[in-house]
């Protein structure tokens, strides 16, 4: 079932911006939690979603989510992630039963580091992709979709597994987008969702820029993928869910928005894509 078309009503000098993946679990931000969360309030991101990368350490990012009110959880394994508990679709959809958690994943295809290996030994990956594809239908939960270097296997699997010949066709979100303008455009005939990490501060980034002005804004989030991809002005440091800020500016600057219509409608897009914050 497709998420209703977002609406947006903008009042002046007001901002809420959301931070829709994050890794706040992880060894760089898990001990600052306070400061995270101070810093988030100055510059007015008022929640963030934490992304899961494997099941061992799905009770710490659910834990989270449980112990703070503007924290959601996610639950999935990284395609990058070898020698962890591989996921059954049932072992995702018990835990996406959970209150707090929003999606399933995070998920994908890649192949980037074939390290020696052909694509066609990555069948492990395909597999794994497929199970949390299947757990996002049962579920009625979006996915969180990674790829890098595998578009055409990502694309492929997910109209072959999910797309609208299936019942109950899945939703998500390509995250930390870095493909091109032509598979943002299949992307978004799926109904699915892109959203934009700090790598479009990036200096080098034109061409995804160009992509950020392609998108519509109604189907559009913004994130930080922190620990990782500090923007412009911090880049190479620590990132954090209050940064996410030069993000939603650097959108606002290439859509000629205002912040505030960026940070209502990115954040009206993650409410609609992730319907179990409105709750």
């Amino acid at each position: 079932m497709r998420a209703a078309k977002p609406s947006v009503t903008t009042h002046p000098h007001t901002l809420m911006l959301i931070d829709s993946h994050c890794h706040l679990n992880f060894p760089e931000l898990a001990g600052r939690l306070s400061d995270i969360q101070a810093d988030m309030a100055h510059h007015q991101v008022s929640q963030a979603v934490c992304i899961c990368t494997t099941l061992e350490e799905f009770d710490a990012v659910y834990a989270l989510a449980e112990q703070h009110p503007n924290l959601w959880a996610t639950v999935g394994v990284h395609p990058d992630n070898q020698g962890v508990a591989e996921p059954s679709a049932e072992a995702l959809t018990e835990r996406a039963q959970r209150p707090r958690v929003v999606a399933i994943g995070e998920t994908g295809l890649d192949y980037y580091r074939l390290e020696g290996r052909s694509v066609q030994d990555m069948q492990w990956q395909r597999d794994r992709f497929v199970q949390h594809i299947r757990a996002a239908r049962t579920s009625g939960l979006p996915l969180v979709v990674h790829t890098r270097a595998a578009a055409e296997d990502t694309l492929a699997l997910l109209r072959q597994e999910g797309g609208p010949n299936q019942p109950n066709p899945v939703q998500g979100v390509f995250h930390c987008f870095t493909e091109s303008a032509e598979f943002a455009k299949q992307a978004l005939d799926m109904g699915f969702y892109i959203s934009f990490s700090g790598i479009i501060t990036f200096k080098n980034a034109a061409d995804l820029r160009n992509v950020v002005a392609m998108v519509p804004m109604d189907h559009m989030l913004v994130e930080t993928d922190s620990p990782y991809l500090a923007p412009v002005p911090h880049r190479g440091k620590t990132n954090q869910p209050a940064w996410v800020r030069h993000v939603a500016e650097q959108v606002a600057a290439i859509k000629q928005m205002s912040l505030e219509d960026v940070a209502a409608q990115t954040s009206a897009n993650v409410r609609a894509l992730f319907y179990r914050m409105q709750a």
